[in-house]
């Protein structure tokens, strides 16, 4: 009798990391890698061609984050599981990735058995936090939620995040339009948006603004 296996993604932007952890995975009868991506970008891409059951995410990546590649992949669909995987054990990143749809958050310094261990929990429809986050971590989600959602007029719309973290990787408006598919005007107009949402109105602002909240990294 063959095993269903659970389909993988692994989005990760270092590819040795990527390179490890698919040969591990791959050794597990019940787990296969599907696709491999390097950034949130692709990781979105891939999850609507491949239909993954789980997506192994990356929280800090370039072109698109973790987080806002969660939020726009669990929006799509419900059904697919994203599991963070990150340096960051900052209660700010984990609460984020749990807004954004994520049923499991990892860091780095876990063992690959865990890791193993919250894909099958994850499978059976459960959460699954690393020891490593601190239990209260979650009370703070628990508690701040519902004032979080309340306030979610104000924030910046997936576009605007998208542009900003891009804005923060350096890349010129003209780079920025081309990437998302738009026209220059058209990201003339997010920019703005952001710059009056935030009440930021430069470059070196925004990025360390970008870097504080997790939407992008100083390595990314």
């Amino acid at each position: 009798m063959n095993l269903m296996k659970t389909k993988i993604i692994l989005a990760e932007n270092h590819k040795i990391v990527r390179e490890g952890l698919c040969s591990l995975i791959n050794r597990e009868t019940d787990m296969e890698v599907a696709a491999e991506a390097e950034n949130g970008r692709v990781a979105k891409q891939l999850a609507e061609k491949v239909q993954p059951d789980v997506i192994i995410m990356d929280v800090s990546m370039p072109e698109m984050n973790g987080i806002e590649a969660t939020r726009q992949i669990t929006g799509m669909a419900r059904n697919m599981k994203v599991i963070a995987l990150s340096v960051h054990s900052d209660k700010r990143f984990v609460r984020a990735m749990l807004e954004a749809g994520a049923r499991g958050y990892l860091t780095k310094d876990c063992a690959f058995k865990e890791l193993v261990s919250a894909v099958r929990i994850v499978m059976e429809n459960r959460y699954y936090l690393s020891p490593s986050v601190s239990e209260s971590v979650l009370q703070d989600y628990i508690r701040y939620s519902s004032i979080d959602n309340a306030a979610m007029g104000s924030r910046l719309t997936d576009r605007e995040l998208e542009v900003l973290q891009l804005i923060a990787e350096g890349n010129s408006t003209k780079q920025i339009a081309s990437c998302l598919q738009v026209s220059v005007k058209t990201i003339e107009t997010h920019r703005r948006q952001v710059m009056d949402k935030l009440k930021i109105y430069n470059v070196a602002e925004l990025t360390k603004y970008a870097i504080r909240e997790g939407i992008t990294s100083i390595d990314a």
